[in-house]
């Protein structure tokens, strides 16, 4: 598997399961990612999980679901807590597999 990619099991991302990998100049993570059942409009699609050192694994951050004001189109957004690491998820470059997204990571918002 190439890394800041996630495999889900389906292209029904919302409901699916999947496995990925984040690698940064700081930290290299495999994770898994669990569908989240919610009423809460608010609340994460999904958990991400990760690994402690000791191999246990820990929910490390989430997946919320979105809608871009301009279009209203929706899209997926991946938050790393520990390591402050913040990304979109999208289609992989030169890849038809919709149940393959790219972490495509942004940096957090300046304060103004």
């Amino acid at each position: 598997m190439t890394t800041n990619c996630i495999k889900f099991t389906s292209a029904d991302i919302e409901t699916a399961k999947g496995v990925g990998s984040i690698s940064t100049l700081t930290f290299d993570l495999d994770i898994t990612v669990e569908p989240v059942a919610s009423t809460n409009p608010m609340a994460p699609t999904h958990r991400v999980l990760g690994r402690s050192p000791r191999g246990k694994l820990v929910e490390c951050g989430g997946i919320w679901k979105k809608q871009n004001k301009e279009t209203g189109a929706d899209y997926f957004t991946l938050t790393i807590r520990d390591h402050g690491f913040n990304a979109n998820l999208g289609k992989a470059a030169s890849q038809d597999d919709l149940s393959l997204q790219a972490i495509i990571p942004w940096g957090p918002k300046d304060a103004a």
